[in-house]
């Protein structure tokens, strides 16, 4: 018997381990970007056994452009059946991942309902496909075809939700730099990643680093560079460069400008055609 098999006979005589400590690892201890991945993945597959089908990180830890201390690990598990059980028995794995890891909790389907939810999370598949790492199973994303129509209008829904909020928070704290810096700095991520999404609707393949997603998103709808660049160092350093009102104001009307491009440049012809049948 080999060592790596002493280890598996040792595993299996001590039983199941608890999430909190398994691999003999300290409670609380934090990990390498690989090592919290491949400890996931153990996990999982102790704790979901043969109900686990495949394990997929997807995002800037699957494209190359991970930045730590500022990326998310962003993982999908695909089970074969989602029961409230089968969920109970995950919560512990993921409440290390979420709680002792710092990462954000993964999304879990059965192979089904990720590909039935191709047309309502159309920004997230395409994400899967055009950048992911099989961390365990088969690749079952490969096969999801995503309807771009769909994308395109997911894309608006999310731009004007984040618009509609930064205005929101600009009502209640109008002027106020210390309340609306942390405002901007969080929106902006997701906003980064719908940049990347406008350029991808335009039929271009998008730039990796982020100045160069920044920059040609606003080539394409002639929004303001110079004001994504501001959120752009103020993601990276915590710091508002300037006067907080020209500042916000900026940013609002470069999301205004995308919108309003993305509204004309690729209108809902079909939307359109059936109102126009019913009046």
């Amino acid at each position: 018997m080999d060592s790596e098999d002493l280890e598996a006979a040792a595993a299996e005589a001590e039983g199941p381990r608890e999430a909190g400590s398994a691999g003999g690892r300290k409670k609380g201890e934090m990990l390498s970007t690989d090592a919290k991945l491949r400890e996931l993945v153990n996990r999982l597959k102790e704790f979901a056994a043969t109900n686990l089908e495949c394990v997929i990180l997807y995002g800037s830890g699957a494209r190359g452009d991970f930045r730590p201390g500022h990326s998310d690990l962003n993982v999908v598990c695909v089970l074969h059946a989602l029961t409230i059980e089968e969920l109970g028995r995950m919560a512990d794995v993921v409440k290390w991942w979420c709680v002792e890891q710092k990462e954000p909790a993964p999304l879990f389907f059965t192979r089904d309902e990720l590909r039935q939810a191709a047309d309502v999370f159309a920004i997230e598949i395409v994400d899967m496909k055009r950048g992911r790492r099989v961390l365990y199973g088969k690749d079952v994303v490969a096969e999801i075809e995503v309807p771009m129509n769909l994308h395109r209008v997911q894309i608006e829904h999310d731009l004007r939700t984040i618009l509609l909020k930064l205005r929101q928070h600009y009502l209640r704290a109008p002027g106020n730099a210390k309340e609306l810096a942390p405002v901007l700095r969080k929106s902006f991520s997701g906003v980064l990643t719908l940049l990347r999404h406008v350029v991808i609707a335009f039929g271009e393949e998008p730039p990796v680093a982020a100045h160069e997603i920044v920059a040609r998103a606003a080539a394409l709808t002639g929004s303001s560079t110079a004001a994504f660049e501001g959120m752009l160092r103020l993601r990276e350093t915590g710091e508002i460069h300037g006067e907080i009102i020209p500042v916000y104001g900026a940013y609002l009307k470069a999301l205004e400008q995308i919108l309003n491009v993305l509204d004309h440049h690729f209108p809902k012809r079909e939307w359109r055609r059936v109102k126009n049948a019913h009046s």
